[in-house]
Order: structure tokens, then C-alpha cells, then sequence
């Protein structure tokens, strides 16, 4: 998820209690909820590096008690003021588990059981930026300067105003798990759709949805075959979900050239972290008899509108003389 999130998240869970655990509970929270983004230095490396290192090993559980120490430690250390280590490290600890739970909800995936498995985990139920979830931070967080206006005991400092937002805080938080969970009831749905039909005659061997960014009830979905790729939109409140005419995308013949391709480190590196790889292959007229190999992972976008894609490109006798890996859509040639 997104930092804006992450970080409302970790104030929602120092007002629903955990600022009991120990002095100094609001910043340890705060940095503790975004600590594991600090892989974000890797991008100084370039694009591929930060795909490697991105939601890496400060993404895993086995970092979790490491960081929790580090965020303690900085609050301790900048803020010069004394904490109790045990609620300060259970707190710390709490707010990097948010982290981890709230970016396993998106379609990017996290490999939280590094170092033991590279395996990207995700449950493909949220946008990695999503406006619904925005909405509640945004009531949580407003809440209670709004209820300040209007309650007279609060305005005046009255008792309760050392609770200040904790209702908010836990509403908000009760909100956010209430909503990931309809939205994982309605992935299933959509999963199951998806995979109800045949793509010209094959079976789906796998399929995935993706969320819309507004409305919970539409998804992209892309279902693989063995020959294609299927691009398929539905709309779950519609009485036929699967109405829109699917995209496909066939997938290329054997090919040396992909052999070729598949040995080269960055399409190596673009391909542990690729889902539904598509690859494509097409002459590359600046040189002769030259080609040039395209993988893009379906996740993210098609060839005519890619997200995450890498490309090699080949010589007249099949070998590799220039890869990369780009965000986006690529450069002008």
C-alpha cells in the first residue's frame, strides 16, 4: 500500500490503545508502519535493482523483530527521552505486521517468507493505492476534530479527551479489515467466473483479477491458456459479469531467440518477480537481421499499454547485445 495509508494505519493504532504500551507510542508507530519502505534507497541502483530489492528482505517476518528494534532505537535516540522497551517493542512490532498484511492485500505481492522462499504472496484483493481505504483513513483521521466542534465535554476538556479519537481509530480500523474482507468475498467471485468458461476451446490454467479503482464490483482479469493470454473485464453486479468482449494475446512459437532471451541476467531478474509473463518477439530493423525480445507481465498492463516490461535485444547470429527493464510505457526508439 501506499505510505499515506500505511501511516494512518499506525496512528489508528496508537489511538485504539497501543499508546498505553509506552511513552513516545506515536512516533515509534508512525516510523515503525513505514519501516520496511526504506528499500525505497535501492532505486539510487537504477530501475532493475529496485525491482530486486523492493519489497525485499525489510518486507519479510524474519526482519520483523530487526526493524522493530531499529525504529525503537531512533525514537529513543533522536527524541532523548526514556521508553519502556517491552510495550515499546511490541508496539513496533505491531505496526510493521500492518505494514506487511496491508501490501499482502494487493495485486504487487510481498515475499514475506524471505529468506527461506522467494515466493511472491498476494491475495490480489486491493489496489496498491486504493481510494476506498483512502476514505476511511480520511473519516478516522477528521473524525475527531469534527466530534471536538460539536461535543461540548471534549471542547471543554472533560474527562474523555484523553481518549481523544480512540473511537475513530478503532472504527476506522474495524473499517479497513470489514472492507478487505468484502473485497476478498468478491474476488473469489470474480475468480470463479473467470474460470467457468473455455478460451477458444482450452481450459484456464491459471487466472487472476485484478480490482478497479473505484467501483468494488469491476475487476481486470487475465486468464492464461496454454496458447494465449486472455485480457477479460467483468462486472459482477451485472446480470452477465463476462459481457465485454475479451483481448487476446497469443502467445509466441518456440523460438531461440527466447532461449536466448530467458539467459540474460535482467530478463532472469524481470522474471522472479513477473507473474503472467507474455513474451513477444519482432524484427529490430537498426540491425541486420536483428530481433528484439519483449516480456511483459499481464498484471500490469498489455503490449499495447505495458507496466512492467523488459526487452532484449538481438544480433544476426541470436546473441543478447543490449537488455533492459522499464516501468511504464517504453522510450522512444
Amino acid at each position: 500500500m501506499d505510505n499515506l495509508t500505511h501511516t494512518a494505519v499506525g496512528l489508528f493504532l496508537c489511538r485504539a490503545g497501543l499508546n498505553r504500551l509506552t511513552p513516545r507510542a506515536i512516533p515509534i508507530l508512525l516510523l515503525a508502519a513505514n519501516a520496511p519502505d526504506m528499500d525505497v534507497v535501492s532505486a539510487a541502483g537504477g530501475s532493475l535493482n529496485y525491482l530486486h530489492y523492493h519489497r525485499h528482505l525489510t518486507h519479510s517476518l524474519a526482519a520483523l523483530p530487526f526493524l522493530a528494534i531499529l525504529a525503537v532505537a531512533l525514537v529513543r535516540l533522536i527524541g532523548r527521552k526514556p521508553v519502556k522497551w517491552g510495550g515499546a517493542l511490541a508496539a513496533a512490532s505491531i505496526g510493521l505486521a500492518s505494514h506487511l498484511l496491508l501490501d499482502w492485500t494487493n495485486i504487487y505481492g510481498i515475499r514475506m517468507l524471505l529468506p527461506f522462499s522467494a515466493e511472491w504472496l498476494r491475495l490480489d484483493i486491493t489496489s496498491v493505492v486504493d481510494l476506498w481505504i483512502w476514505a476511511i483513513c480520511l473519516l478516522g483521521i477528521a473524525g475527531p476534530f469534527l466530534s471536538r466542534l460539536v461535543g461540548s465535554e471534549i471542547a471543554s476538556g472533560g474527562p474523555r479527551s484523553r481518549h481523544h479519537g480512540r473511537g475513530f481509530a478503532i472504527f476506522a480500523l474495524l473499517m479497513i479489515l470489514a472492507y478487505d474482507t468484502g473485497r476478498g468475498a468478491i474476488h473469489a467471485r470474480a475468480v470463479a467466473a473467470l474460470s467457468s468458461r473455455l478460451y477458444e476451446g482450452s481450459l484456464p490454467d491459471y487466472v487472476f483479477a485484478a480490482p478497479d479503482a473505484l467501483n468494488p464490483f469491476r475487476w481486470r482479469g487475465v486468464v492464461e491458456t496454454s496458447s494465449t493470454y486472455v485480457v477479460q473485464d467483468l462486472n459482477l453486479a451485472s446480470p452477465d459479469p463476462l459481457s465485454v468482449r475479451p483481448v487476446l494475446f497469443h502467445k509466441p512459437d518456440p523460438d531461440p531467440a527466447l532461449a536466448a532471451a530467458r539467459r540474460d541476467a535482467t530478463i532472469r531478474e524481470f522474471l522472479r518477480f513477473a507473474q503472467f509473463p507474455l513474451w513477444r518477439i519482432t524484427p529490430w530493423p537498426e540491425i541486420e537481421n536483428g530481433r528484439v525480445v519483449e516480456v511483459f507481465d499481464m498484471r500490469f498492463g498489455t503490449p499495447s499499454a505495458p507496466g512492467f516490461m523488459a526487452k532484449a535485444i538481438l544480433n544476426g547470429r541470436g546473441e543478447v547485445i543490449q537488455s533492459e527493464f522499464q516501468f511504464g510505457t517504453p522510450r522512444a526508439r
